[in-house]
């Protein structure tokens, strides 16, 4: 039998309802790793993923000689670190003969590995390879554009599940509102081929344009890369259903009859019973039967008062 703990002051409370299940979840924790042998590029590149992410990641800089992904037995180390940093999202680092330069960036569910994806990184280009006028540069914590440019990352299954990670890795804290004057960067990333893409980052410079949207020019401060698929795996169905699940109070309601066009907006469908007007019957408070009515009580009156005033002139008539 597992011996249960429960906290016992403020702060271990506190804590275990920051890592509890939440409708809305706040944004995933990063954890950097590296492997058991790592290049310069490989360690470049973690380090400037750290300092673009500095807000929310976590990095260790030992090597893991344990953690293989892709193997049976070789993530066990991954999902220990996950439940002792809280993370949400990994980035693995190694380097070896067959896969030089590889990094597996993968996501957890419940502290457990939800899928993956490996991808090889050619043509490195690091910050410091970039010249711009610093006043530019983006800050740190924005909030950032991300466009994926091609047709790949709509029809191609390794490419579309690439893109669902990168979005998760790259989009920083999801808000529901965004101030136009604060967007100063921007990642782009372009479907070369089936397998490659190439990722670039760039500043947002704002120009007028003579409307009320401004014009927009793109400086690439860096990093950029080509990133090479090379294995992915995706989650099997069950587990997917489970992840995807949301709570009763962001369920949308199916209303009847009401569809949603892009092009219309929003169009519904009104039944009307057939009428059968022969069969129908006329209200009794109709405007014309009470005007009817009123003209039928007068004349009424009108003969009863006639013969009363006869009488009274009779018996005013001495007989003779």
């Amino acid at each position: 039998m597992l011996k249960v703990k429960t906290p016992k002051t403020g702060r271990a409370r506190r804590e275990l309802e920051k890592r509890a299940p939440k409708l809305v979840e706040t944004e995933k924790k990063t954890l950097i790793l590296h492997g058991t042998k790592t290049s310069h590029v490989l360690n470049t590149l973690l380090t400037e993923i750290y300092h673009l992410k500095k807000e929310n990641s976590i990095r260790y800089t030992r090597k893991n000689d344990n953690i293989r992904p892709f193997e049976a037995g070789g993530e066990t180390s991954l999902e220990f670190f996950s439940q002792k940093t809280d993370c949400g999202l990994f980035v693995f680092g190694s380097h070896s003969k067959k896969r030089p330069d590889n990094l597996v960036i993968g996501r957890f569910y419940d502290h457990h590995i939800y899928d993956l994806v490996e991808v090889g990184v050619e043509n490195f280009k690091s910050l410091q390879s970039f010249s711009y006028d610093k006043k530019i540069s983006p800050k740190m914590g924005s909030k950032p554009l991300i466009a994926f440019v091609g047709e790949g990352f709509e029809s191609i299954e390794e490419l579309k599940h690439l893109k669902e990670v990168l979005l998760d890795l790259l989009r920083g804290e999801v808000v529901e509102n965004l101030n136009l004057a604060g967007l100063d960067r921007i990642y782009v990333c372009t479907a070369v081929s089936s397998n490659r893409v190439f990722l670039s980052h760039c500043a947002l410079r704002l120009k007028k344009s003579g409307t009320v949207v401004p014009r927009m020019e793109l400086v690439e401060v860096g990093p950029s890369m080509d990133l090479v698929v090379r294995r992915h795996r995706l989650p099997n169905e069950g587990l997917r259903k489970e992840a995807m699940k949301t709570g009763p109070e962001h369920t949308k309601k199916k209303v009847k009859n009401v569809k949603g066009d892009p092009i219309l907006g929003k169009t519904g469908k009104v039944y009307i019973p057939d009428q059968k007007l022969g069969e129908m019957a006329l209200p009794n408070k109709a405007k014309g039967v009470k005007r009817e009515r009123r003209e039928a009580k007068k004349n009424k009156d009108a003969n009863r008062q006639v013969p009363k005033k006869q009488k009274q002139g009779d018996s005013s008539t001495p007989s003779t």
